[in-house]
């Protein structure tokens, strides 16, 4: 067994097109798991990921501040303790809202692709 504090796991910044803004941090949870990714991820005020897809399904824990989540057809608000699935091929973004940083688990089973659907 291991536990992990998550207020003790340093935030990496992370730069990549998926997303908005360059105000992102990530915190990796659970780099030793062989079965699956266990990262939050920290979004600065009115900074999202683009439309995207995963393989395969993904869990979002929101563990602070306000946030959108949105598929082609709606826009829906989370907060702290919202727990979201997202269905394996569904369009999505996820992130903050213009007032508000916001902060996300999210568990994706190892090897699984995310592919960018927006420029």
């Amino acid at each position: 067994m291991k536990i992990v504090k998550m207020s003790e796991v340093s935030k990496e910044p992370v730069v990549r097109p998926l997303f908005t803004g360059r105000d992102v941090t990530r915190q990796v949870l659970t780099p030793d798991s062989k079965e699956f990714n266990v990262n939050i991820v920290n979004f600065g005020k009115g900074v999202r990921n683009k439309f995207h897809e995963h393989d395969g399904e993904q869990v979002l824990i929101v563990t602070a501040g306000k946030g959108i989540v949105a598929t082609e057809e709606q826009e829906r608000a989370v907060t702290a303790g919202d727990v979201v699935l997202i269905p394996a091929g569904e369009k999505h973004w996820h992130g903050a809202t213009e007032d508000s940083e916001f902060s996300h688990l999210y568990v994706t089973r190892v090897g699984s692709a995310t592919t960018q659907l927006e420029d």
